[in-house]
């Protein structure tokens, strides 16, 4: 059996998957070594998958995990190796990028440009195996454009210094049920600000009639799509991820105002990943 696991910071979609294509499904809090530590990773798992995995582990032992998530970087991806060799021992665990695991799961083996718009954000050109090269997503604070929390970042910005309206300012507040002494004491002394930035941001599709909402969208894509992805000189991209996903028809919007056309948009690369990785499921013995 092999374990696959696509990382956000707001969630972790897991895929448990045997050599007979039998496939169960699990979710997590997100795991992302930028905002967490071993231990914290070592808790989640522990915690949350094991308990729903349990009952499943009769067919036979784990012998490969790849793990694709936000914040695996070189340098930070030795953290989420670590918590997983100690939760799962007999498992060779594999780490790489969310973005790996996008284009492999948008693409399989077709080289192109995969996007990641979720709460956080990226981009890279895909060769059908590996990122050739990438425009670096820099985070909520100095980039991740098109993300759900820079959206959040940029509608909160917005009502908090009266650029929206009065009216969507008290919508806001008592929707979310929430103060401007809240937002900023979640923001600035809170861990995690970026999954609650994200969260604030679905203010926004429950108001996509209103022309303000729509423009600060269509506004935020055409962010995305300058800064990031007219630098890779194609005429299509694929996208994966919530905000891609739920606000689509703003997404083609702004591309179209820019020359270009979507290829496949996906909620989630589990799919795509459980094609990419099927081989690598083999029967075990234990």
């Amino acid at each position: 059996m092999i374990l696959l696991a696509d990382s956000g910071s707001t969630k972790t979609h897991w895929c448990l998957l045997t050599a007979s294509g039998q496939v169960s499904e699990f979710r997590t809090d997100g795991i992302n070594p930028v905002f967490q530590s071993a231990d914290d990773i070592r808790r989640c798992l522990n915690n949350q998958l094991l308990p729903q995995m349990a009952r499943l582990l009769w067919a036979g032992t784990i012998t490969h995990i790849f793990f694709y998530g936000a914040g695996c970087t070189p340098e930070k991806k030795v953290l989420v190796s670590e918590a997983l060799n100690d939760v799962f021992p007999k498992a060779a665990a594999e780490v790489q990028s969310d973005m790996l695991g996008a284009a492999r799961g948008l693409l399989g083996h077709q080289p192109g440009v995969a996007c990641i718009l979720g709460t956080g954000s990226g981009s890279c050109a895909y060769d059908g195996q590996q990122i050739e090269w990438c425009v670096p997503s820099l985070g909520f604070i100095l980039g991740d454009e098109g993300s759900g929390a820079v959206l959040g970042k940029r509608l909160v910005g917005d009502i908090l210094k009266n650029q929206l309206g009065e009216d969507l300012k008290e919508a806001f507040l008592s929707e979310q049920q929430t103060s401007m002494a809240e937002i900023i004491d979640r923001v600035y002394r809170q861990p995690l600000p970026n999954r609650y930035l994200a969260s604030l941001s679905r203010f926004c599709a429950t108001h996509l009639d209103d022309e303000r909402i729509h423009h600060l969208v269509y506004d935020h894509f055409l962010s995305f799509i300058r800064r990031n992805l007219l630098q890779y000189g194609v005429s299509s991209a694929s996208f994966v991820g919530s905000i891609a996903y739920y606000y689509r028809p703003i997404l083609e919007e702004a591309l179209a105002a820019e020359g270009l056309t979507v290829g496949t948009v996906l909620l989630d690369p589990i799919p795509g990943l459980i094609d990419y990785h099927r081989a690598d499921a083999r029967p075990t013995t234990e």
